[in-house]
């Protein structure tokens, strides 16, 4: 953590002298009026009326506060789609699953590798920004890690469609996840979850408050023999092993009735084996020769990956009168470092990577609102984001003669890149309620990226309606231009004269600098209660884009490049369906989506020549394209909150396959142009809680993974940027023993 300490040193000075001029930037409001988003509208009645009450306990005005942070930066206009931590509880695996498993539980989500938290929002690739209790948490290096435990979430949105101003930079969704607090949650668990696969993850967390200090913490520890997809059909995966170890918490201080200090911390520590796929046919050996048989057997291979992730969020809350503000400094230090098995790699591949990368971010964020009257509610703010990559590689190579033959010994070339980028935004928008039933949420903000391979700008506009001819019934309708940079850390620090004559020379001697997309989106749908607990929304979608950016794995190493697209274009529409009734909960979700781009325009050194002449001039499929979407679930709780309660589960999860490419009529590749087959999985669960006394609960479950044990394929290794086959994972028994107390 030296190096992170050097570079927060550095940066100090920088964000100090611009707190004033950004703090300027934030308007306020002390609340909305009656909110038009249905969600908003639940959480405020839920906090109560009024955040302007003196002489209040500390559960009272941690509340307040809470709904008035929720009226900062609200999403009207924009799609929300809601998991509470009971609705997690109600989903394959609870709070032990992976949070990306969470999010795809949302419309319009498509799975990919579930091991590194891959999801596909809306047909992009990653563009999914994370907040924490409405504080942006700048990403980390891409890998395998999921760092976020759903243990601290008290609630989660995934917002998608015509986002207001006051999110930036990653567009395509936001991950908004509120936390547990000690004001809240007095007291402790400790859990042991574990079961197929040699899975094994004890778990704690503790929360209380004391005077005016309100504290939460948890904890996890997890091993188990599927880390990374295994690349074959088979139940059991060779050499996959994983540990990981997570550690979250969160303090706050109540200054006064109005205001709040609060610090979130984070560390995660993971490592993976990377799984092996028996039967590799062997490369060649210096000189031109073949190996002789039996020299390596790539069931043996030996490489690892290494992840390391810490952030650190303090955040000032003010609520006076008609004025709300909130003003957060962070720092995250995040990184990975891939071993390769120098021997076997270089056996098969004629290459073998060392590669590791260190990313160093330093931000700024405010936000404010104020109510000027009934009608018209100001918002504000903006953000400066700082960030530093150090990637070195270290890669042994054969030299080659001109026909591409290995001609001589090893080599050992090192390649050292520093890279960084200034990410800086700020926004106005206003709340106008023209009438009753009708408001329109409009504004813009600017955006401004410089980095060491790129610099631009974009003034944005952003215009939301949204329309209630009756309680029972809201339309919206929204435009949002949007500026989305590349990810600092997933940019290729390429050196082709350097491997020039190598058997890792690229066959495109063409690098061009990968560059921010820029894109116009339009959003439009309704949503239709049409009985006491059933409801239904259908949503469709449309995004234009230049410069479409796309991210892929190229090479034997297991870190994301990223690239553009000249043009782009995504489109589909999403329906969805729930009802609750007494102990029962449902929920139904449907997506059809198109995702295509043409001509390569950045990075070109990473694709193959042909498909390189053919993307061109033709539009092609993106390799995350899903056309069919789909998640469904039902849950019963028989006595909730008496001495012995019952839970019962069943989810399902439907993809009609991620692209693969495909044979021209004529001969010759299409990139992504077939996909792999059609396939689905179903869970099923049960818990059984017993109150030991008056404050214990003893709590059983019981998870079954893909019962019916279906052997399906997210990824067969051909596609632009995949690497390797992925399977799902097998018919899987899990269970937990809770002490809750």
């Amino acid at each position: 953590m030296k190096n992170f300490e050097e570079q927060k040193r550095r940066n100090g000075r920088i964000y100090w002298s611009v707190i004033s001029l950004v703090a300027l930037s934030c308007g306020g409001t002390m609340q909305a009026q009656t909110s038009t988003n249905s969600v908003v509208a639940a959480q405020a009645d839920a906090a109560g009326s009024s955040t302007n009450v003196t002489q209040l306990g500390n559960i009272t005005v941690v509340g307040q506060l809470d709904k008035a942070r929720s009226q900062i930066v609200p999403n009207l206009g924009a799609t929300a789609y809601t998991h509470t931590a009971e609705q997690i509880q109600n989903q394959s695996q609870g709070d032990n699953a992976p949070l990306n498993q969470i999010v795809l539980r949302s419309p319009g989500v498509a799975e990919d590798s579930a091991a590194n938290g891959d999801l596909h929002v809306r047909g992009e690739h990653a563009n999914l920004q994370y907040r924490i209790n409405d504080v942006l948490l700048p990403e980390g290096i891409t890998g395998f890690g999921l760092e976020l435990d759903p243990r601290f979430v008290e609630s989660m949105q995934l917002i998608t469609g015509s986002l207001p101003a006051q999110y930036g930079f990653r567009t395509a969704g936001v991950v908004d996840l509120q936390t547990k607090s000690g004001a809240f949650v007095d007291g402790g668990a400790a859990e042991i979850y574990g079961g197929s696969q040699d899975t094994i993850r004890p778990s704690f967390e503790y929360g209380g408050s004391s005077g005016k200090w309100n504290y939460f913490v948890d904890g996890s520890y997890e091993h188990s023999a599927i880390g990374i997809e295994n690349p074959t059909a088979s139940h059991n995966a060779l050499h996959d092993y994983t540990d990981q170890e997570k550690l979250f918490s969160y303090l706050s201080y109540l200054i006064d009735d109005t205001s709040r200090l609060s610090f979130m911390g984070s560390a995660s520590y993971s490592n993976f084996q990377v799984p092996n796929t028996p039967g590799v046919p062997a490369g060649m050996s210096p000189n031109g020769n073949p190996w002789l048989p039996g020299t390596f057997n790539s069931s043996a291979l030996n490489e690892q990956q290494r992840e390391q992730n810490y952030y650190g969020v303090l955040t000032y809350q003010k609520s006076v009168g008609d004025f709300n503000g909130q003003v957060s400094l962070f720092e995250r230090a995040s990184g990975v470092h891939f071993t390769p098995d120098q021997f076997g790699d270089v056996y098969y591949n004629g290459v073998a990577s060392e590669v590791s990368r260190k990313l160093y971010s330093t931000g700024l964020q405010a936000d404010g609102s104020y109510e000027i009257n009934a009608k018209h509610t100001l918002r504000g703010g903006g953000m400066l984001l700082d960030e530093t990559v150090n990637a070195d590689t270290s890669t042994l190579v054969f030299p080659v003669d001109a026909l591409g033959n290995p001609n001589g010994p090893l080599e050992n070339l090192a390649v050292n890149h520093r890279l960084g980028g200034l990410f800086a935004g700020v926004y106005l928008q206003d709340e106008w309620k023209m009438f009753s039933k009708f408001t329109v949420n409009f504004g813009a903000r600017f955006d401004d990226f410089n980095s060491s391979f790129d610099n631009e700008c974009q003034l944005s506009p952003r215009v939301n309606m949204i329309y209630q001819p009756t309680d029972s019934t809201t339309l919206h309708a929204g435009y949002s231009r949007y500026f989305t940079p590349p990810p600092v850390e997933n940019v290729s620090g390429s050196d082709l004269a350097l491997f020039h004559h190598t058997s890792n020379a690229s066959q495109v001697m063409q690098d061009g600098s990968v560059k921010a997309e820029r894109a116009d989106y339009f959003d439009a749908g309704l949503t239709q209660q049409l009985a006491p607990g059933l409801s239904v929304g259908v949503d469709g979608y449309y995004k234009y884009a230049h410069n479409q950016l796309d991210d892929g794995l190229f090479g034997q190493t297991l870190i994301l490049s990223a690239f553009n697209y000249a043009q782009g274009k995504i489109y589909g529409v999403e329906f969805t369906g729930n009802y609750t009734h007494g102990g029962f909960s449902s929920y139904a979700n449907v997506a059809v989506s198109q995702a295509q781009g043409e001509n390569w325009n950045s990075a070109q050194f990473l694709f193959d020549p042909a498909d390189l002449a053919y993307v061109q001039n033709h539009w092609i499929s993106l390799d995350h394209d899903q056309r069919v979407s789909g998640s469904f679930g039902a849950a019963y709780t028989w006595n909730e909150g008496n001495h012995a309660s019952t839970r019962v589960y069943v989810d399902a999860l439907y993809g009609s396959g991620l692209r693969t490419d495909a044979t021209a009529p004529g001969g010759g590749n299409i990139p992504n142009g077939g996909t792999v087959p059609a396939y689905y999985t179903v869970n099923l669960g049960a818990e059984q809680s017993f109150k030991v006394s008056k404050r214990e609960t003893l709590k059983l479950r019981l998870d079954v993974v893909n019962v019916t044990d279906n052997s399906y394929e997210l990824r067969d290794g051909s596609g632009v940027g995949v690497n390797a086959a992925q399977y799902g994972a097998r018919l899987g028994f899990f269970g937990s023993v809770s002490y809750i107390f």
